[in-house]
C-alpha cells in the first residue's frame, strides 16, 4: 500500500488551498469593488435582497422535489409596451370602410367619367364594409388621401409618453406622517404584542417577588427584540411575499421604504433590545433573545421553502418568549419555564395548521412548503395529536408545583373544546372547520394562561414544600 511522510501531504494540502484563495481572490475584489461603486451611486438602496447570492439562489432556483401547485395562476394583463427607442408616431387603425364611387351627374358612362368620378373627393361617400378590419398601408392612405373624415387614428406624442412614464414609474415618497405606521407593520406588532403579553406571563408565573421596573425592562426588550426579527424577516422574503395575496401590501414590496430603511429599524430594535436583556435583566435572558432572533431569522425563514420541518422550528421559536420572562425573573431555567413554553410549544400546531388550511392558495403560489399544501393529511394530525397534548401539559402543573391541583380540572373544559374542534377539523377537513379551530385557539391561549396565573402556587406552599422534600433524605438516613 502505498504511504507518504504527514509533512508531504500537508504540503499537497496547503497547495492546493492555496491555489484555490488565489483563484478567489480576484473574484471577491471585483465583488467589493462593485459594491462600493454602487454604493457611491445611489447610497439610499444599495443593501438590496438581490446583492445577496443565496437570495437569488434560493428564488430562482428550484428544488429537487417540486411543489405541488394547487392555486390557478392569475392572468397576467395584457399591457401595451411602447419602447421608449422609437421616436416613430403609433398608429392604430380599429376600421377603415371601403370606398364606393356613387355619381351624381347623370352622363354616359365612358373610361374617362368613371376615372374623373373616383378621383372626385366631392361626390364620394363612404359605405362601410363588414368583416375588413385591417387593411394594408397602401389602402389606408388611399382614405385617407380620397375622404374628408377622420380616420381612428392614435398618435401619442413624446409629451404624454413621458407623462404615462412618470404616472407609471413614480417615486413613492418617505411621509414622516406615515412612518408610525409603517414600523408597525414592518415590525408586526400584533404578533409582536402576543409575544410580549407570553413574556409577561412567564415573568408573572414565577415564584419570585413582583419587580415592576425589571418586568417593564425585560417585557421592551422582549418587544424589541420581536420587532428586530420580524424585520429581518419581512427584509429577506420581498420577492415571495408579492406573490400572495395576504403579503402583497407590506411596506417593503410596496416600496413605501427601502431596504436600507428596513435594515436600519431592525438594528435600531435590535442593538438596544438585547442590550437591556443582557445588562439590565441578566445575561441568560440576554442569551435566549439573541437565540430567538438567529431561530427565526436564520432557520424558520429560510426553512419555509425547503421543508416543512419550518413549522417545528417556528414553534420554538414561539415557545422561548414565555421562558425568558421567567429567567428574567428568576435568572435560572427551571422546570416551570420548559412548561410554558410547551403551552407555547403545543398550541401553536393547532392555531397555525387551522390558519395555513384556508390560506393554501396562498402559500403554495408564494412557493413556501407548508404541511397544509404538501401534507394535508399530517397537517390535520398534527393539529389534533397537539391540541390533546394540552391537556397532559396542564395536568403537570401541579406535579412540578407550578400551579394549584384545580389548574387541571379548571382548565380541562377549554382544552376539551379545541381537542373537540380540532376533531371536526381532522375528519372534515374544510374551511369551516378551520375557521373555527384558528378562531377558538385566539381565544383559548390568554384564557389557559389567565387560569393558570389564577391557579398559581404560592410562594409560601412552595418553601414549605422544599424543606420537606429537603429534610426527607435526612430522614431515610436516620
Amino acid at each position: 500500500m502505498f504511504k507518504t511522510p504527514c509533512c508531504r501531504l500537508s504540503g499537497l494540502v496547503g497547495a492546493s488551498v492555496n491555489q484555490k484563495l488565489v483563484r478567489n481572490v480576484p473574484r471577491s475584489n471585483q465583488s467589493t469593488r462593485s459594491l462600493i461603486q454602487l454604493y457611491r451611486r445611489d447610497p439610499s438602496n444599495w443593501i438590496t435582497y438581490q446583492h445577496l447570492n443565496f437570495l437569488k439562489r434560493q428564488y430562482v432556483g428550484k428544488s429537487n422535489s417540486e411543489l405541488h401547485q394547487r392555486a390557478i395562476p392569475k392572468r397576467a394583463p395584457v399591457l401595451t409596451i411602447v419602447d421608449e427607442r422609437d421616436d416613430s408616431v403609433v398608429r392604430q387603425v380599429q376600421q377603415v370602410p371601403t370606398i364606393d364611387a356613387v355619381v351624381t351627374d347623370p352622363m354616359p358612362q365612358s373610361e374617362d367619367v368613371t376615372s374623373e368620378a373616383v378621383t372626385q373627393p366631392a361626390i364620394s361617400t363612404l359605405k362601410p364594409t363588414p368583416g375588413k378590419t385591417v387593411l394594408q398601408t397602401k389602402s389606408v392612405s388611399n382614405v385617407i388621401a380620397t375622404s374628408d373624415e377622420t380616420p381612428h387614428v392614435h398618435v401619442e406624442t413624446s409629451e404624454a409618453r413621458e407623462a404615462r412614464l412618470d404616472r407609471l414609474w413614480k417615486e413613492l415618497r418617505v411621509d414622516l406622517a406615515e412612518l408610525p405606521d409603517v414600523y408597525a407593520r414592518l415590525a408586526k406588532i400584533k404578533l409582536t404584542a402576543l409575544v410580549v403579553v407570553t413574556a409577561a406571563a412567564g415573568y408573572a408565573m414565577a415564584p419570585v417577588p413582583f419587580d415592576p421596573a425589571m418586568f417593564f425592562v425585560s417585557s421592551l426588550g422582549t418587544g424589541l427584540a420581536s420587532c428586530t426579527a420580524n424585520s429581518i424577516n419581512q427584509y429577506f422574503e420581498v420577492p415571495f411575499d408579492s406573490n400572495m395575496n395576504r403579503t402583497k401590501n407590506r411596506p417593503l414590496v410596496r416600496g413605501q421604504i427601502s431596504p436600507l430603511h428596513a435594515v436600519s429599524f431592525a438594528l435600531a430594535c435590535g442593538v438596544p433590545g438585547i442590550a437591556l436583556l443582557t445588562l439590565v435583566v441578566n445575561p441568560l435572558t440576554g442569551f435566549l433573545g439573541t437565540l430567538n432572533i438567529l431561530l427565526y431569522t436564520c432557520c424558520y425563514t429560510p426553512l419555509k421553502r425547503l421543508s416543512i420541518t419550518n413549522t417545528w422550528v417556528g414553534a420554538v421559536v414561539g415557545a422561548i418568549p414565555p421562558v425568558m420572562g421567567w429567567t428574567a425573573a428568576t435568572g435560572t431555567l427551571d422546570p416551570g419555564a420548559l412548561l410554558l413554553g410547551g403551552f407555547l410549544y403545543s398550541w401553536q400546531f393547532p392555531h397555525f395548521n387551522a390558519l395555513s388550511w384556508n390560506l393554501r392558495e396562498d402559500y403554495s403560489r408564494g412557493g413556501y412548503r407548508m404541511m397544509s399544501v404538501t401534507h394535508p393529511g399530517m397537517c390535520k394530525r398534527v393539529a389534533l395529536r397537539h391540541s390533546l397534548g394540552l391537556i397532559g401539559l396542564s395536568a403537570l402543573g401541579p406535579v412540578l408545583d407550578v400551579t394549584t391541583w384545580t389548574f387541571p380540572m379548571v382548565s380541562l373544559p377549554i382544552n376539551l373544546y379545541i381537542s373537540y374542534l380540532a376533531l371536526r377539523f381532522y375528519r372534515k377537513g374544510d374551511r369551516s372547520s378551520a375557521r373555527k379551530l384558528f378562531f377558538c385557539s385566539l381565544w383559548h391561549l390568554p384564557m389557559l394562561l389567565l387560569l393558570a396565573l389564577t391557579c398559581k402556587k404560592s410562594r409560601k406552599d412552595q418553601e414549605a414544600s422544599t424543606p420537606a422534600a429537603a429534610s426527607l433524605p435526612l430522614a431515610l438516613q436516620s
